[in-house]
Formats: structure tokens, sequence, C-alpha cells
């Protein structure tokens, strides 16, 4: 019961590295808020953690909007009476193709979902920690914000952005106890991977040639950095873009 007491607000929460952050955290003891687009998926999400025994609510959100991110600290504090974590994880992949091929709606969007997401996030949810005496932010980067990616512009620039945006936050509230990481995965197993890499075997086969250990990351593992982070463990950790990559960017 690493996270008893704490209550965290998860973005993207509906699928993927959200869902099975959702899903750990609650067995960890945290009451959870979960946030997306996605809403059956998230009431099932939601549903299935209460039915485990554990203490969940949904609100949907489109984390672009301010005034969306803000009632849904509003709602964590109306439910469950505190805000302890974020985990800013809702994003996007856009297009694939050379900059100059993608479409400035695509630059638009990526950026309002990866990286205004986040900040909207910090900004009506540090106020709340700053109030509470601390609490832990973290958002989801990318090894693509760390190194050049290929046919990803706007989500590479995204994630650098999440980086540097997190080093900041985590320098300028470090005095108020509020600790802010983001994560930096590799190739990770998701739904958001298989509509870029597709599914059949060649692709899973070129994706494992790109990292030393031999297979993909899982959304379990992201979500077991996450519960660290989380927890009262990392408690001297801040302001860190913590790689998680299957050995990728140590070549």
């Amino acid at each position: 019961m690493r996270l008893e007491g704490k209550v965290a607000v998860i973005t993207g929460a509906a699928s993927g590295i959200g869902h099975a952050t959702a899903m750990l955290f609650a067995r960890e003891g945290a009451a959870v808020l979960l946030a997306d687009v996605s809403e059956r998926a998230g009431e099932d999400a939601a549903a299935a953690i209460v039915a485990g025994g554990g203490r969940a609510s949904f609100i949907q959100v489109d984390v672009a909007e301010s005034a969306q991110v803000q009632a849904m600290v509003r709602v964590a504090l109306d439910r469950f009476g505190a805000l302890d974590v974020l985990f800013n994880n809702a994003g996007i992949a856009g297009e694939s193709g050379r900059l100059a091929d993608q479409s400035e709606a695509n630059w638009h969007c990526v950026l309002g979902i990866n990286l205004t997401g986040v900040y909207l996030g910090m900004r009506h949810a540090i106020p709340v920690m700053r109030e509470r005496g601390g609490g832990s932010i973290i958002s989801t980067a990318s090894v693509a914000g760390l190194v050049g990616w290929q046919g990803a512009a706007a989500y590479s620039a995204s994630k650098a952005a999440v980086v540097n945006l997190t080093r900041t936050a985590a320098i300028e509230y470090a005095r108020w106890n509020i600790r802010v990481n983001c994560i930096c995965p590799g190739v990770v197993q998701t739904p958001l991977l298989d509509g870029i890499q597709g599914t059949d075997e060649a692709s899973r086969a070129r994706l494992l040639r790109m990292q030393p250990l031999p297979r993909l990351g899982t959304p379990g593992d992201i979500a077991s950095l996450a519960l660290y982070l989380a927890s009262d463990e990392s408690r001297f950790v801040t302001g860190s873009a913590m790689v998680i990559d299957g050995g990728y960017t140590a070549r």
C-alpha cells in the first residue's frame, strides 16, 4: 500500500500507460480520478477499480482546454478531498512524415495535447498542492524528446519541451515540497504504438532491433516507475527525466 491515503489524478487513463497506472495506483491504496476524452473506456476502467474494492471515479477531459483541466482538479477535491499526485499522461502521436510534409493543423494539435495539456495540468494542480503542503507531478515525455526521431517532428518537439518544462517547474516549486519529474519511455506496446507502426511481425521485429533488451516495453513497466515517483520513496527526486527504454538511448 505504497500510496495509501493519497489522491491521484491520471490523464489519458482509459488505455495504455494511463490505464495500467490507474489500476496499479488503486491497488497500492490511492483514490484515483481517471481522466480521458474516451468516456466509455474511462468509465469502464473506473468501474473495474471500484469492483475490485478500490476508490476511483472518471471525468471526461480534453487536456488542451484550460477550463476542463481546472474542473478536473476541482472534481478530485470534491470527490476525494485532496490532490497529492498528478500524472500528466495524455498524449497523441500525430502525423508521420518529414517536417515539411506535416500539416500545421497537426503541429498545433500535437503540441496542444502533449505540451499545453501538461502545462495546464501543472498550472491548475500546483496551487492546490501548495495548500496541501506538497505533492508529486509526473508527466509522460519520451526518448523522442531526448534524441532525434525521424518522421515525428511535432511529437519530438512536444516531448522535448515537456522535459524542460519539468525541470523548470521542479526548480520553481521545490520550496513548497512539490516534486516534478517526467518519464521518458522508449518503445512501449500500446494502442498509440499500434496506430503508428502497425501490428504485423515485420514491424515488431524492426522495433526490437532498435534496443538491446529483446522485448518491447509494457504499460506495466511504465506504471511501476510512475508508482515510484508518486510514492514517498522518491521524496528526494525532482527535476528528473527518467529514461525507461530497454537500452535504446545507451547505444
